[in-house]
């Protein structure tokens, strides 16, 4: 009698787990989104800049003062608009920012995998922070394989983490196996 009540208490905790950490996710996810997003040619390419809003959580600052790296995965894709037929894929890409703390210097590394300089040093946390959510000037494509006239879509998203069930619990309670943080994506229609 003992193990069955034992077992009853595990699956009431897990569900009742799952429940809240189900609900606050959902909560965040409103919040974290795309600003400010401007798509301009430059001489040869098309360029995206923008923001990404409320992408940080406290339990991220608090990994990352631990040592934990905090990364943001950025998913772009560019469709042309095709009337009577389905869209077509013209670009699908992703790249990351991650932030590291150095705790012997105290300052901020932010590593852009989609600039030249991929790694940039701050002294502040906000400083850092602001690097890790902007985009300035990722290349998208380059306009001479855009068509002229022709109606294209851009779409954004991210994903900011990662959460899992501690120890393996995910086999346990096989329908709770993890939660994203992410954004919705941010889509904008443009005519080239």
């Amino acid at each position: 009698m003992p193990r069955k009540f034992s077992s009853f208490l595990l699956i009431l905790f897990l569900l009742l787990f799952t429940v809240q950490v189900s609900s606050s996710v959902a909560i965040e996810k409103k919040d974290r989104r795309f600003s400010d997003i401007i798509l301009t040619p430059s001489e040869t390419n098309l360029l995206v800049f923008g923001k990404l809003k409320n992408g940080f959580s406290e339990e991220m600052l608090q990994g990352l003062h631990n040592g934990i790296p905090i990364q943001f995965t950025f998913f772009v894709e560019l469709n042309r608009v095709r009337k009577n037929w389905t869209d077509e894929r013209i670009i699908e890409m992703s790249f990351e920012h991650t932030l590291k703390y150095d705790t012997l210097k105290e300052t901020y590394k932010v590593d852009l995998e989609e600039t030249r300089q991929k790694t940039f040093t701050f002294q502040s946390l906000a400083e850092a922070q602001k690097a890790m959510a902007e985009i300035n000037g990722l290349k998208v494509i380059e306009l001479s394989k855009l068509i002229p006239n022709a109606a294209y879509t851009f779409r954004i998203r991210a994903d900011l983490s990662k959460k899992t069930l501690p120890m393996g619990l995910h086999h346990v309670i096989p329908f709770i196996s993890w939660w994203d943080i992410e954004t919705d994506w941010y889509s904008t229609d443009f005519t080239y």
